[in-house]
């Protein structure tokens, strides 16, 4: 051992058992380096984040930055825009987030939140000794507030970026609250590819809002922030379970689930749902967002700005008035008629379905496969300018029972007739290729007749019948009446599928107009302020929360109410169309329906559409290159499809029969089925008919059928035969306009001459057979019309010739062409065919016994 020096310890023992006044400075000296080594960073951080502006983003009342969610009538998501950025985004304020997610989140990525002034130094310091220990890196250093401010403004991962990141993140503490921290960096982190917000993820990835999450849900989710694109799911679940199992873990070390809870979770299996967002009514999207079912049907004004300005201010959610069920329904059936009609050359469908009381859309299909590029799929057949054919003969009728008198049981012509236009003369011509004689207003129309809607619109006059189409929604025949003519009856014009629907959903309300609707209510996009009292100062529908859309509009009459019941009974009367369409057609369904079919010329476009007292349903089927199909017509095209839609609509709406008509306006008589008169002895067949109760009541007696006395040896009038020859039949009788038909089509008409067996009849001049014109019979020119132009062709070298025609009621044997003053006597059928000669010429028809008609002008070039 080594003796100690009798001179007690060394110098430097000495200095460190007691050290003098020199060591005492040296020591307080580095103790004052040390604590300013150690304070410098923290107070040049500190000044670097007094110096750091807050991002925008955080100050904004707004946010754009958000994806719209599109949902159907009872909240089904049908499909999510993306966001400008291109991702999937809502905005979820932190009460409406759950505690599972929050305590998942503290676990996952910062636990000592609530603590640190948002750079934590001792997450620094594990992070850094780990680093040295291990040579890799086994945990991060960043807080949420730094990953906020990361996300926020986006630096380079060097010391240089770090410092202005760990900056930013004391400025974001500085200025908000916790819990407006965590609900920022929930509403703003990715939690996936194309995902940004917890709120997004969770609807993606489970189909369910963030608040319903099960702890091992919310846990994924937690976990997906470290590595959006490692963990997606979708690539594969087994590295989200580790380290979901991870999350649980420290959520169970640092007290923020208990053993069961974490127990239970770990064992849950990651379900994921079966395809993230949806793909419904892409058609009905697209017209809501472009502004294209008009004021009302879409957006607000006051919600979105101008259509031009939705994509820059789109709202985070839009609940739309489709049911989602009937929605796919209908696709699945429009797809398989255009399958089945694929050979006779048709190549697209679309249907709309829209409630009668609200005018709100149930189903929109734009066409039967928006991806079907070779049948033009992505067109809208609801938006689409078609002719509806006949579709449109409901509403010529109900206005000329408004302004001439008409009532369903008049009687209208259904012969050959010609009606000049500006291009030439137009003769309509029935689809059956028959004329009919006359009929009845509710045949006409039950049977889809041509000749007696034409008629109607010539007495009316294409102005007024323009007018009321328009006043109907109908604001496509936006061209000049004489552009339409009298075709106007037979749909010579093009309108929307959506607008006729609602034009046929109108009579279904009894007259009362009401515009489309598409959006039931929407919540605009619009985070919460970073500032209490700026929040309290913005609108609760501009904070998120659901707001209605344009209130309902009230109805406005647009037609007669009486009137369009009995129109309503017309098109619902199954037995009146059995003589055009038979028995069992697509319009005979197991419910009342009201219903009329349209086809346009050349087979181009087939119409079906209809209403039950609760919904209208319009279908279209044909080609959108506008190529003709083969020979499908409205019943066999679009009837199929109306039917199943209607079929499909009454299990979301259940049919249930029309109103009776109201017995203070309307009133069933018995009526004449021939004349539609009231009943005379003579009449053999009798009809009951709807009827206004003042038309009932000026019903007249019939004039159509004539009880005569015939000689039964000869069928010829008996004059003064004895009675045993004698015997009294029922005939028919007509105006001038309906006889040419009548002879033709043989129906039995009462002899012109009298039997020579007996006595002249009275009244005649005492010769047999003498014609038996009755009193103020009338002759005219059935052909051709007053004012027709005719062409005479150069290069034709055979004779050019019309056949000029006269009306000519029973009792009249022969009648006078009178042809530029000179008179040309004819007999049955009462036809000249006349040699055509350049110039302008004038024409009446003139009859011994009867009254000269009209005199008419036509020229020849």
């Amino acid at each position: 051992m080594r003796a100690r020096s009798p001179e007690g310890p060394g110098r430097a023992g000495r200095w460190l058992a007691r050290p003098g006044p020199r060591a005492r400075r040296i020591l307080r000296r580095a103790a004052q380096i040390a604590v300013a080594l150690a304070v410098a960073p923290w107070l040049l951080l500190a000044a670097l984040a007094a110096l750091t502006p807050l991002p925008p983003e955080l100050g904004a009342l707004e946010d754009h930055a958000v994806s719209t969610v599109l949902l159907d009538r009872h909240g089904t998501v049908l499909r999510e825009l993306r966001a400008g950025d291109g991702a999937r985004a809502r905005w979820l304020p932190l009460s409406e987030a759950g505690d599972r997610i929050q305590r998942a989140l503290l676990a996952a990525e910062d636990k000592r939140f609530a603590r640190h002034p948002g750079v934590d130094p001792i997450a620094i310091a594990r992070a850094v000794g780990q680093l040295a220990a291990e040579r890799r890196v086994v945990s991060g250093g960043s807080t949420i507030t730094q990953q906020l401010a990361r996300t926020l403004v986006p630096r380079p991962r060097t010391a240089r970026g770090k410092l202005g990141e760990a900056a930013l993140a004391l400025r974001i503490e500085a200025s908000l609250s916790k819990r407006e921290i965590l609900e920022q960096y929930l509403n703003r982190v990715a939690f996936g590819p194309g995902l940004r917000g917890v709120e997004a993820a969770s609807r993606f990835y489970f189909d369910k809002p963030t608040r319903d999450l099960s702890l091992a849900e919310a846990a994924a989710l937690a976990s997906m922030p470290r590595g959006p694109a490692l963990y997606d799911p979708r690539r594969g679940t087994g590295p989200l379970e580790r380290r979901r199992n991870r999350v649980l873990d420290r959520m169970l070390a640092a007290g923020l689930a208990g053993e069961a809870e974490v127990a239970r979770a770990r064992a849950e299996p990651i379900a994921l749902a079966p395809k993230g967002g949806g793909l419904g009514a892409p058609h009905l999207v697209r017209a809501v967002l472009g502004g294209a079912l008009g004021p009302g049907a879409g957006l607000p004004a006051e919600g979105l700005g101008a259509a031009s300005r939705i994509v820059e201010r789109r709202p985070t959610s839009i609940t739309l008035t489709i049911d989602r069920g009937l929605q796919r329904e209908i696709e699945v059936l429009a797809q398989q008629t255009v399958r089945g009609l694929s050979d006779r050359d048709v190549g697209a469908a679309a249907v709309v379905v829209i409630e009668n009381a609200t005018g709100e859309i149930l189903a929109y299909v734009g066409s039967h496969d928006i991806d079907d590029a070779a049948g033009l799929g992505h067109n809208d057949g609801v938006l689409a300018l078609r002719q509806p054919g006949s579709a449109l003969k409901p509403f010529v009728y109900e206005l000329a029972m408004e302004q001439l008198g008409f009532t369903a049981a008049t009687v209208l012509p259904d012969v050959e007739l010609s009606f000049p236009t500006a291009d030439g003369n137009y003769a309509p011509r029935n689809y059956d290729g028959r004329f009919h004689g006359p009929v009845r207003l509710r045949d006409a129309l039950a049977n889809s007749y041509n000749v007696p809607a034409v008629w109607a619109a010539a007495a009316l006059g294409p102005e007024r019948v323009l007018a009321r189409l328009r006043e109907l929604g109908l604001r496509s025949l936006d061209r000049e009446p004489s552009r339409y003519g009298v075709a106007i009856a037979l749909g010579d014009g093009e309108v929307r599928l959506v607008d006729l629907a609602n034009a046929y959903a109108t009579l279904a309300r009894g007259g009362l107009y009401l515009p489309v609707r598409a959006v039931r209510s929407f919540a605009p996009s619009s985070p919460p302020s970073t500032s209490p009292q700026a929040a309290s100062s913005v609108p609760s529908a501009r904070r998120g929360h659901d707001a209605p859309a344009a209130p309902p509009e009230r109805g406005a009459r647009v037609l007669d109410a009486a009137r369009t019941r009995v129109i309503v009974d017309i098109l619902a009367d199954d037995r009146a169309r059995l003589a055009s369409f038979g028995e069992g057609n697509a319009l005979d369904l197991p419910f009342p329906v009201a219903a009329k079919t349209g086809t346009s010329k050349g087979f181009r476009d087939n119409i079906a559409v209809g209403f039950t007292p609760d919904v209208t349903v319009a279908v279209w089927v044909g080609n959108f290159d506008g190529s003709p199909m083969g020979g499908v017509s409205g019943i066999t095209g679009a009837g199929p499809l109306f039917r199943d839609a209607m079929l499909a609509a009454a299990r979301v709406r259940p049919p249930r029969p029309f109103d009776p008509p109201d017995p203070e306006r309307l009133a069933e008589v018995e009526v004449c089925a021939l004349s539609g008169m009231r009943p005379a002895a003579a009449c053999p067949h009798r009809r009951r008919e709807l009827l206004p109760r003042g038309d009932a009541a000026a019903l007249s007696p019939c004039d159509m059928h004539e009880a005569v006395r015939i000689d039964r040896r000869n069928g010829l009038r008996a004059g003064a035969c004895p009675d045993a020859a004698v015997e009294e039949r029922v005939f028919e009788r007509y105006d001038a306009e309906l006889t040419a038909w009548a002879r033709a089509a043989g129906r039995p008409l009462a002899p012109d001459a009298a039997s020579p067996l007996c006595g002249a009849l009275a009244g005649l001049d005492g010769a047999p057979g003498a014609a038996l014109a009755g009193a103020g019979a009338r002759v005219r020119v059935a052909y051709p019309p007053d004012g027709a132009r005719f062409v005479l062709d150069p290069s034709i070298n055979s004779l050019q010739a019309i056949r000029l025609r006269a009306d000519v009621p029973p009792g009249v044997p022969r009648v006078r062409f009178v042809l530029d003053g000179r008179p040309i006597e004819v007999g049955p059928p009462f036809a000249l065919d006349w040699p055509l000669v350049a110039g302008a010429h004038r024409l009446r028809v003139d009859a011994d016994g009867a009254a000269a008609g009209e005199e008419i002008a036509f020229s020849v070039r």
